[in-house]
């Protein structure tokens, strides 16, 4: 049975999750069985059709986009990602009663570049091409996405992301924390593991969080060391029986 199969055989038995805050591990494959880890964070409204629909529903949008993917191409970063996938918001958008999209305020266009920078020519050669699944979020929705206070997404400067060919969670994270410790120190690159393969790199400061080793050793360190964690999900205790009624017996 080749990678892919196993990877598919497995993820097919993961149920479709809510939110990244779900104890269960997050899907890999569509309904098709098709490689599509997306599938767990982008929901219809913030796929591309969902991109183009909201576009369209003001006029403004389309020049802001543009100005947008201007700014990139003359900087030397565009095309590193889809630009329209740089706008997605946060994966929880609906529940937050939020735009799936937004164009970052344009004091936060320089803030991507170095993070797109370090994608372009140091990830993307090892993993592969790589969808986006969030980026830029004003302070209100990251605030209802329980994004950290300081999260370096308000600035914009974060990129969450899933990779597009097929690969294990723990060869994901091996090979990111070699270009991690390689790479990463010298460009001020934080790293972080969600579940399954979804992963975030942002260029505010040197940092790494959700990397573990097999052996309990924290850091990319570790992982190399030691062979990467599998996410495994917290046991949840059962409840406690309810107590027999009190009283005589009647």
């Amino acid at each position: 049975m080749g990678a892919f199969a196993i990877l598919a055989a497995a993820a097919a038995v993961a149920q479709p999750v809510d939110s990244t805050d779900s104890m269960l591990p997050p899907p890999l494959v569509d309904q098709y069985g098709r490689w599509n880890p997306g599938v767990a964070y982008v929901t219809a409204g913030q796929d591309e059709p969902g991109y183009r629909a909201w576009v369209m529903a003001d006029p403004t949008r389309a020049t802001y986009v543009k100005s947008f993917n201007d700014y990139l191409v003359a900087y030397g970063v565009g095309g590193v990602v889809p630009t329209w996938q740089l706008i997605r918001t946060a994966s929880d958008w609906q529940k937050c009663g939020d735009q799936p999209f937004e164009v970052p305020p344009t004091t936060h266009w320089p803030n991507i570049v170095a993070a797109l920078r370090y994608i372009g020519a140091f990830v993307e050669p090892v993993v592969g091409d790589v969808e986006v699944v969030s980026a830029y979020r004003n302070a209100d929705l990251n605030r209802c996405a329980r994004g950290a206070a300081t999260s370096t997404h308000l600035t914009g400067g974060a990129i969450d992301m899933v990779p597009l060919k097929p690969v294990t969670r723990e060869m994901l994270m091996e090979s990111l924390c070699r270009i991690q410790l390689a790479s990463g120190s010298w460009q001020n690159i934080g790293l972080g593991f969600y579940k399954g393969v979804r992963f975030h790199i942002d260029a505010r400061k040197t940092r790494e969080w959700g990397t573990a080793g097999r052996a309990g050793g924290w850091g990319c360190e570790a992982v190399l060391r030691e062979g990467a964690m599998p996410f495994t999900p917290p046991i949840v205790a059962a409840p406690a029986p309810a107590s027999p009624p009190q009283g005589k017996p009647r």
